[in-house]
């Protein structure tokens, strides 16, 4: 599959029910934003294809208050892919990334979500093919 067919099957998987519940309290997920509240458990979906690093950024207002963080990839030949990057609407800034180590088992938080996405992931991708 190929990282465009990667990222329609992601779009087709997010929805409300998958989106962060703390990004759903900020503002409620819409289709017009639908990487909204995604990139944590979308990044964890692309770590899962390819390996590489899981990264992590601070979230920051254009008035200099941080919102939360932002998650994406570092693919093994070194390139960086965020999948979810359009979800910031609002002149927000992301600050220089920290490697993430991924947690071993199902994941502290989230893990009934990115089940939910991953589920619909698959269902998506096999269908474009």
């Amino acid at each position: 599959m190929t990282l465009t067919g990667i990222d329609a099957a992601l779009r087709a998987a997010w929805s409300a029910d998958t989106c962060s519940p703390d990004d759903q309290e900020r503002s409620p997920w819409t289709a017009a934003n639908p990487a909204w509240g995604h990139c944590d458990i979308t990044a964890l979906i692309v770590h899962d294809l390819f390996g590489g690093e899981l990264l992590c950024g601070e979230v920051w207002s254009a008035q200099g208050e941080q919102q939360n963080y932002h998650w994406w990839n570092r693919l093994p030949s070194g390139l960086e892919l965020d999948l979810t990057r359009e979800q910031f609407l609002h002149d927000q800034r992301i600050s220089a990334p920290r490697t993430v180590i991924r947690p071993p088992g199902p994941l502290p938080r989230r893990q009934s979500e990115y089940e939910l996405l991953r589920l619909r992931f698959e269902a998506a991708a096999q269908h474009s093919l």
